[in-house]
């Protein structure tokens, strides 16, 4: 499954939540559907103290390759 085409468009954090869970959707429904979604959440979560620009734009470009892969899987 390539990306959603919206991944290239990603530039901050609720766009890159939004974007992660439409990716959730696209997986089979149940156990895996809530395994991804909760990890995301909880990672929103872990990261929402950073402040460093750069630092959240490797974040944001991980997560997508991350989704990718998943995707993919």
């Amino acid at each position: 499954m390539p990306p959603l085409p919206e991944a290239e468009l990603v530039r901050s954090s609720l766009q890159l939540y939004r974007y992660l869970l439409r990716c959730c959707r696209r997986l089979p429904p149940g156990p895996v559907q809530q395994h991804y979604r909760h990890a995301i959440r909880q990672s929103f979560k872990v990261h929402a103290d950073e402040d460093d620009p750069e630092r959240i734009q490797q974040i944001i470009k991980r997560a997508i390759e991350d989704a990718d892969w998943v995707m993919n899987k």
